[in-house]
């Protein structure tokens, strides 16, 4: 298997974009120059695409969704010293689609991530190819599983996807699920000039690189993974860190513990998806004197009503209580264009209701 080395330390239509002046749409035939000078910070690509889908299958208690698109470039994140930067991956010779997968638990609807995933491409003549995919951020799917592919040609194929029992804690009716291997298949008949009339969306030259998104595709068979519109709990607030939006509650549940729960959240800007694959740490101070009543590391976590977190409990965290954050590794997923720059940024902030 051809394995790509990744730092573990812890496409849309046209019509998605209405309203969104600026660009034109055409067929596939290579992809524009990268956006100059791009701000630190999420921005509005040079392009989008739209997909196709493949199928969706079960896969123990998870469900898949297999899309596909043009192959395309896109970032992984690397540490250098003590920063952390993004290495492009470029579109190799005889790559022939960007194939994605996206799992989900059915009954609630929560997208999965920290699980590791590998796809096996074969036809009538056997295995054609296979990986170990990257976990990735797009601003039209969000976070989902991808990396390009090579085909050998138009012909009908079985994609196998095989996803590992996540990593993370569960919570609610998620406890004791998603703790197996299992996989899934998928089969398409693929045809080169078919994906050549995939959507193709270029934007104007004057809108590259501006400080806005693409809105998240509208995806009846599938989930997008974005943050919960209010959480049921007393909130601390937010803060903004390297684009990164962290807010945290403190959150009283019986299937969370005895204690109160500090669940903090983090998402990208204008959209709200959530960013899974970094590690995060918090201090609490219960008393206004400086002394912390909690100062550990906050667990990634899976529950019906708070979705994919970061959390610990925390005894006696009160609505009063000053909550320092830190971001210790960020984000440790692969991204799209326009999320290269954004989310790499480590350090301490503070939440606050003024954000």
């Amino acid at each position: 298997m051809n394995r790509r080395r990744f730092l573990a330390t812890v496409g849309a239509s046209s019509s998605l974009l209405a309203g969104c002046a600026g660009f034109s749409t055409t067929t596939y035939s290579a992809e524009p120059p990268l956006v100059e000078n791009p701000p630190d910070a999420v921005y509005l690509p040079s392009h989008v695409e739209g997909m196709e889908t493949v199928g969706t299958a079960e896969a123990g208690d998870a469900r898949v969704a297999v899309t596909y698109s043009y192959p395309h470039r896109f970032w992984t994140v690397e540490q250098d010293g003590d920063d952390f930067v993004t290495r492009r991956v470029d579109i190799g010779s005889d790559d022939a689609i960007h194939l994605m997968a996206m799992v989900w638990e059915p009954e609630t609807g929560v997208v999965v991530p920290n699980t590791g995933l590998s796809i096996e491409i074969s036809n009538q003549e056997g295995l054609v190819s296979e990986e170990v995919v990257y976990p990735m951020l797009s601003q039209q799917m969000g976070f989902h599983y991808g990396a390009n592919f090579p085909l050998d040609g138009n012909d009908v194929y079985d994609v196998r996807v095989s996803v590992g029992a996540t990593s993370v804690a569960r919570y609610g009716s998620l406890s004791g699920r998603l703790d197996e291997p299992a996989t899934a298949t998928v089969s398409f008949d693929y045809r080169e000039a078919a994906r050549n009339e995939i959507d193709y969306t270029m934007f104007e030259e004057s809108r590259r690189g501006q400080r806005e998104a693409v809105a998240p595709m509208s995806m009846e068979m599938m989930p997008v993974g974005r943050v919960p519109d209010s959480i049921p709990g007393e909130s601390f607030g937010d803060a903004t860190i390297g684009d990164l939006v962290l807010r945290g509650y403190a959150v009283e549940a019986d299937r969370l513990g005895d204690d109160p729960f500090l669940v903090v959240t983090a998402a990208t800007p204008y959209n709200d998806l959530v960013v899974p694959g970094m590690a995060l740490s918090a201090r609490v101070d219960s008393g206004g004197d400086g002394d912390a009543g909690f100062e550990g590391a906050l667990d990634p976590g899976l529950d019906p009503e708070l979705g994919f977190h970061y959390g610990a409990s925390v005894p006696g965290i009160g609505s009063d209580d000053e909550v320092e954050l830190a971001v210790e590794i960020p984000p440790q997923v692969a991204r799209h264009e326009g999320y290269e720059t954004a989310f790499l940024e480590t350090g301490r902030v503070t939440l606050s209701e003024s954000g």
